[in-house]
């Protein structure tokens, strides 16, 4: 029999207790909408002030939190061409954000918009990319968030290019998509992290060099690259970490904000910014068409996401304390 129900978790009031998986009938698509039986779902760090307080936000209660889906298309609404049942998809983060400007009615996926931790959700066309073929849905929910912001500070906006040197900090979803797309295209990778233990992993994906955070890691970054400096700095952690960021990029070089792990304030000196001449963008995600260039780099060069962890559907207070402790890469929900 046709399913008429699905299952989603979702928050009646703010506070990661307040948790609750609950079933609901099965919508179908309007028109220009589809309905995607989803079969992973990628956790990031944002899932974790969302659950705990809307980030600030007047979320519609009760609100289902995820950002990151992948799946199969069950059903299309009139008018869509994009897709037909059966095709794999994921998501793209903002509803509304095809190319280049990004429009003023562009809505997250995952609050405030609509969340993904549902066994089947019911999104816009223009809002799917076709999954890569190369991955399993598993590694493919990794790429709306983590993949693409990594992807689009460096390959979109930052220009990467061989030679040149990518410093990282840290070892989640997007440092390590970072490090993977800077050997890509040829540039060095140079990790920080707080971690000794994390050190050959890191290594082994293709790192040039491994730093710890309480080292002076801005001389050893300078030293490493004779002077010069870093090209590109992922900055993920923020706070008073940028100032050092700043002494370890080049003349002219580019620190892309990504992270506030060290708080929402950010702290630099005037010097470094301005005689270094640097260029400080807020990354925040991208737009579709720099996704469907991801999907098409994966494909080309097989590249894998690093999935620190896969969890079932029913375990996922388990999997946001484990995203809590800091993973080494992905965690992902499997249905």
């Amino acid at each position: 029999m046709p399913e008429t129900t699905l299952r989603r978790w979702q928050l009646p009031a703010y506070g990661r207790a307040h948790l609750e998986q609950v079933r609901a009938p099965l919508p179908a698509p309007g028109p220009g909408q589809i309905l995607v039986r989803v079969g992973a779902v990628a956790l990031n760090s944002r899932a974790l002030p969302m659950t705990e307080d809307g980030m600030g936000m007047p979320l519609a209660l009760p609100f289902t939190p995820g950002s990151d889906m992948a799946g199969t298309v069950e059903a299309v609404g009139d008018g869509v061409r994009r897709f037909v049942p059966g095709e794999r998809v994921i998501n793209t983060f903002w509803n509304g954000w095809i190319d280049h400007h990004w429009p003023a009615h562009a809505v997250p996926a995952g609050g405030p918009g609509p969340g993904m931790l549902a066994s089947h959700v019911l999104i816009d066309a223009e809002a799917a990319v076709a999954a890569p073929a190369s991955l399993s849905l598993a590694e493919a929910s990794t790429l709306p968030c983590a993949g693409l912001t990594a992807w689009f500070a460096l390959a979109e906006l930052g220009a990467l290019r061989a030679g040149q040197t990518v410093l990282i900090h840290g070892t989640g979803g997007v440092a390590l998509f970072g490090l993977q797309i800077a050997r890509l295209h040829g540039a060095q990778a140079i990790v920080v992290t707080g971690s000794e233990n994390k050190r050959e992993r890191t290594l082994a994906l293709g790192a040039s060099h491994v730093l710890l955070r309480d080292s002076d890691w801005p001389a050893e970054v300078r030293r490493l690259t004779n002077g010069r400096g870093a090209d590109h700095v992922l900055e993920l952690s923020s706070g008073p970490n940028l100032d050092r960021s700043l002494q370890a990029a080049r003349q002219g070089g580019r620190v892309s904000i990504i992270g506030m792990l060290g708080g929402e304030t950010l702290s630099a000196s005037f010097y470094a910014m301005v005689l270094g001449r640097m260029t400080v963008q807020g990354i925040g995600v991208g737009h579709r068409r720099a996704l469907e260039d991801l999907v098409r780099a994966i494909d080309i060069n097989t590249i894998r996401p690093v999935i620190a962890a896969q969890y079932g559907f029913d375990a996922l207070p388990a999997a946001l304390d484990h995203l809590e402790r800091g993973p080494f890469g992905k965690i992902v929900i499997t249905l």
